[in-house]
């Protein structure tokens, strides 16, 4: 085999030590690299120094490291702005908990709509209905006292217990003739 040197410049061994530090920090977003000039390699006094020709005859071909072009960023990038994504977010949530409030006074408002609503149902449909008063109440009274007054002799009270049954049956006869 023929005999060959490899050359190290410390540009290469920068970029691997940055690479290897870029590995142990945290991933962050890819920000557009700002273009270097390409600087010379510089040669170390224990090797061997590669004539020009050899290096015009490697080129593209040859063995060695492919050069990377240059990049270039605009000096005047404006600086990422985190607070006014950041407004940006608290402005949204500043939103969201006013429409949840609104939201939890409007159901407020609902239950207690609903409850009265219930309420007023309940009481129209489990209402005690107002007492009748009894027909013919006076006639039945007075026929009653009649009976525990004369017990023996009942026949006195034979006209109070004709009216009793004149009043029951007028009444039996006009909550007919309604229904009809």
């Amino acid at each position: 085999m023929g005999d060959f040197s490899i050359q190290i410049s410390t540009n290469l061994v920068n970029r691997l030590v940055a690479d290897d530090e870029k590995l142990k920090k945290r991933t962050k977003k890819s920000k557009t690299r700002v273009p270097r000039e390409p600087q010379q390699p510089q040669t170390k006094v224990d090797q061997k120094h590669i004539s020009d020709d050899s290096e015009k005859q490697k080129g593209p071909t040859g063995a060695g490291w492919p050069v990377p072009p240059p990049l270039f960023l605009p000096l005047d990038q404006p600086p990422y702005s985190v607070s006014a994504e950041l407004d940006a977010i608290r402005s949204a949530v500043k939103e969201s908990e006013n429409v949840v409030e609104k939201l939890q006074k409007q159901e407020e408002n609902m239950v207690q709509e609903v409850t009265q609503k219930a309420k007023d149902l309940h009481d129209k449909e489990f209402m005690i209905p107002e007492p009748k008063p009894m027909p013919c109440l006076v006639e039945n009274n007075a026929w009653m006292a009649c009976y525990k007054e004369n017990a023996n002799d009942l026949t006195k009270c034979a006209p109070l217990a004709q009216n009793f049954a004149d009043c029951a049956r007028t009444v039996r006869q006009l909550a007919k003739s309604p229904a009809k």
